[in-house]
């Protein structure tokens, strides 16, 4: 990214009409300082994913290894900002053995420590990854039992951990029923090594039948204000079985909180230069968004990336964002979104105004779209 674009991340622009001073003001400088938010605010900041009672904002801890740029954070700071985090009142923390590969469970499992018993870890199995973390390029994904368990079992030594409290498949393996996926997960829940599950990015079908045979607690799939493909089925048909939803990218990597415009340029390594809803001739149109959220944040006295997350909290009362950053300043800025509320009049304007903006381009490269969706392939007896 151009030292122009990488000044315009570092700020986002932050703040825009409202100012520093004014969140300050409205949040109890919940946004611009790093004191935890009131006990009352704590506890009135919690909701459920089936059963697991959580924060209404988590943290996904998927890029503290490596950033969207191709940077590698300090190690040390991103302990700090998971840390920060709980004392904020953030009680959900989401990773992937992915996500490194490895090395994201590592830095989680190191700064949760003192809290682990206060918390619900999440993470992610599904992809072949060898234990010396290295990808099977030829097969990407790995969904037969034998590898579940033992990526659990890895994951749970990395997160210094004897459970995972939520286990997801990553992606639908096409080779793999998920009954037999199912039955691997339970296997590992009679154990006391995984307490919940949940799956990732899967098709519709996929997901009736994955809760049919072993009760799912939530779906983690890509919502925002930036893509809303989740409304059309898979919201639904979650409020129909009692199944959470948790929201990855919930600021739409970055393009919600104001840090990308039609100037933007990427690094290579980063994937938001594939997606062509960045894309010149798109990213125009598309920062009708930004333009909107900058307004309800002059309004709420917020910021748009609080405007951003907080929408998503007031569309059910089973959805939680899980945000992601590498600066404490924006986890600060993305817990406060705990405090912003909207009244129904509120809403129903912003969910309105939300659905008259149509959204240019992919939201990802076609192949990366491609593990998204997918069928499990059913199960002949």
């Amino acid at each position: 990214m151009n030292e122009a674009a990488s000044e315009r991340v570092s700020r986002r622009g932050l703040l825009g009409a409202a100012g520093a001073g004014v969140i300050a003001a409205s949040l109890g400088a919940a946004s611009a300082s790093s004191a935890a938010p009131p006990a009352a605010q704590r506890d009135s900041a919690r909701r459920r994913l089936g059963s697991l009672e959580v924060s209404s904002v988590g943290l996904g801890v998927q890029n503290m290894h490596r950033t969207y740029q191709t940077t590698i954070p300090d190690r040390g700071e991103m302990i700090r900002i998971i840390r920060a985090a709980y004392e904020r009142g953030v009680t959900l923390f989401d990773t992937a053995e992915a996500y490194g590969p490895f090395e994201d469970e590592r830095i989680l499992g190191e700064a949760a420590q003192p809290f682990r018993k206060e918390v619900v870890i999440t993470s992610k199995f599904g992809w072949n990854i060898g234990p010396d973390g290295k990808r099977d390029a030829g097969d990407p994904l790995n969904s037969r039992p034998e590898h579940i368990k033992a990526a659990v079992e890895g994951s749970l030594k990395r997160l210094r951990t004897d459970r995972l409290d939520m286990a997801y498949q990553h992606r639908v393996d096409p080779s793999v029923p998920i009954e037999d996926v199912a039955g691997a997960v339970g296997d590992l829940m009679r154990q006391g090594k995984v307490l919940h599950w949940g799956l990732s990015e899967m098709g519709p079908g996929t997901l009736r039948r994955a809760h049919a045979e072993l009760p799912l607690t939530a779906v983690q799939n890509e919502y925002s204000m930036l893509w809303r493909g989740p409304e059309a089925e898979v919201l639904p048909l979650c409020e129909q079985l009692g199944i959470g939803f948790v929201c990855w990218s919930p600021l739409g990597v970055g393009f919600l909180t104001g840090a990308i415009d039609a100037q933007t340029a990427y690094a290579p390594g980063d994937i938001r230069g594939g997606e062509t809803r960045f894309a010149r001739e798109n990213v125009t149109a598309n920062l009708a968004l930004v333009a909107l959220l900058k307004r309800w944040a002059s309004a709420k006295r917020a910021t748009p990336a609080q405007i951003a997350l907080a929408w998503l909290v007031a569309q059910r009362p089973w959805i939680v964002p899980i945000p992601g950053t590498t600066q404490m300043a924006h986890m600060t800025e993305n817990t406060g979104s705990m405090a912003v509320r909207f009244t129904p009049a509120e809403l129903g304007e912003l969910n309105a105004a939300v659905a008259a903006i149509t959204v240019k381009g992919d939201r990802l490269p076609p192949p990366v779209q491609a593990f998204s969706g997918v069928e499990a392939p059913l199960r002949w007896s």
